[in-house]
């Protein structure tokens, strides 16, 4: 829309300067076209007198023409206006009275009499007072020795004035016209402002919610560890702990072996659950690819780690998203992902990222055992990394999180967000 608006405003503007250089140079020019057939053609002039009074008048008219000065765009009627157009008009008069070429000349005033002369009436009265003079010439020159001239000048009259209520009344149509476009244009670019204001709102809308999701990240994320913490390498090193104590009051030494062994398995379980834990902390695999290929490595990983087959899809055309986004999405699948490995006891795992316009939707889709959505239970509610944290970060960054699931029948789970590009 800016770039309609401005060609239009440079064509208007085009239009406007043809249109000056018209009204300042073409009454010259048709001064000097008169004034050169009235030399070519002086076998119409009578004397040396009428030679030296064209003379004289075409100076005059030089000089009028001077006083009116330069057009810089439309000109306001006013008394000083109209004294300068009658006096061109008396000169145009006596012009062709002497040579009937200087109708040329005289046509001038068919050109600014709305510029000139204050009121509709009056300028109505100007141009005809000049097609009197055109008319005159066009029917030999005056005075008439004929009569056939005077019914020829009654002619010529009459469609000389049928021909200019025409024009005028395009003129007043054209001119309605640019009046018209004027303010369509003012309007366009009043339009064009408040959008590119819309769109600079948005912009740091945007950035203002990124840096707020950036900041409740930080807090979601402590939250996610503590919560995993508890539930993984806490809870392994209680078992180590009691395998140990059944080591110190172990009756004999196979019985410590069998304990011993467990503790050692407990050791390392919760060694890669801490490892897991720090390795999600930071969105790593950002790092040095886009989210596309983030997304198929961890989906493949997963995959191989928990021998579920799991395959990853990207439809669309990928862009570069905002690091904040992508990291959204990741941490999203991420957590998908570790609740179907623990409760989902699925067989199959599908991961689709969908690029679509001005969205990016992520869909996790499993056939698992399912469960009802209602029935949560309240632990996981509280600790925040369950489905209420994957929809809490989508809604951190303007997105939402929509969830399917009936018992038996799998889950599917579907984080829609806007589509914020990177920021080079």
């Amino acid at each position: 829309m800016a770039v309609q608006t401005g060609e239009m405003t440079a064509s208007y503007a085009k239009f406007e300067r043809r249109q000056d250089q018209f009204h300042n140079w073409g009454p010259y020019g048709l001064l000097l076209v008169s004034t050169v057939l009235s030399l070519a053609a002086g076998t119409l002039i009578a004397g040396p007198a009428e030679w030296y009074a064209g003379g004289a008048l075409v100076v005059a008219a030089v000089a009028l023409q001077l006083w009116l000065g330069p057009r810089h765009g439309c000109r306001t009627p006013s008394r000083r206006g109209a004294v300068i157009y009658a006096l061109r008009w008396a000169v145009a008069f006596v012009l062709t009275w002497i040579n009937p070429f200087f109708a040329f000349y005289a046509s001038t005033g068919y050109f600014d009499t709305d510029e000139l002369i204050p009121g509709k009436r009056r300028q109505r009265l100007g141009l005809f007072a000049h097609a009197v003079v055109i008319a005159g010439s066009q029917a030999g020159g005056m005075p008439f020795h004929s009569w056939i001239q005077w019914v020829l000048f009654g002619v010529m009259l009459i469609a000389n004035t049928t021909l200019l209520m025409m024009v005028g009344h395009f003129a007043r149509q054209e001119e309605q016209r640019s009046r018209d476009r004027a303010v369509t244009i003012t309007e366009l670019e009043r339009t064009n402002t408040a959008l590119q204001q819309a769109l600079d709102e948005n912009a740091a809308l945007h950035a203002q919610l990124l840096v707020q999701a950036r900041e409740a990240g930080v807090a979601d994320e402590r939250r996610r560890l503590a919560a995993e913490i508890h539930d993984t390498i806490a809870q392994g090193l209680t078992g180590i702990i009691a395998q140990l104590q059944v080591v110190a009051n172990a009756p004999d030494l196979d019985v410590a072996r069998t304990h011993l062994a467990r503790a050692s398995d407990l050791a390392r379980h919760s060694l890669g659950e801490a490892r897991r834990s720090v390795h999600n902390l930071a969105p790593v695999a950002l790092q040095d690819a886009g989210l596309p290929e983030a997304l198929q490595k961890t989906v493949t990983e997963w995959g191989e780690r928990t021998g579920v087959r799991a395959e990853f899809t990207v439809t669309g055309r990928a862009e570069q998203l905002h690091e904040e986004v992508a990291a959204t999405l990741l941490r999203i699948v991420q957590e998908a992902l570790s609740n179907a490995a623990r409760h989902a006891r699925a067989t199959r795992v599908g991961v689709t990222l969908s690029f679509l316009g001005d969205e990016v939707i992520l869909d996790i889709r499993d056939d698992g055992q399912g469960f009802d959505p209602l029935a949560v239970p309240a632990r996981t509610r509280a600790g925040g990394f369950g489905l209420d944290g994957m929809r809490a970060r989508a809604e951190r960054i303007a997105g939402t999180l929509a969830v399917e699931s009936e018992p038996g029948h799998g889950t599917a789970l579907s984080a829609r967000v806007p589509l914020v590009r990177h920021e080079p």
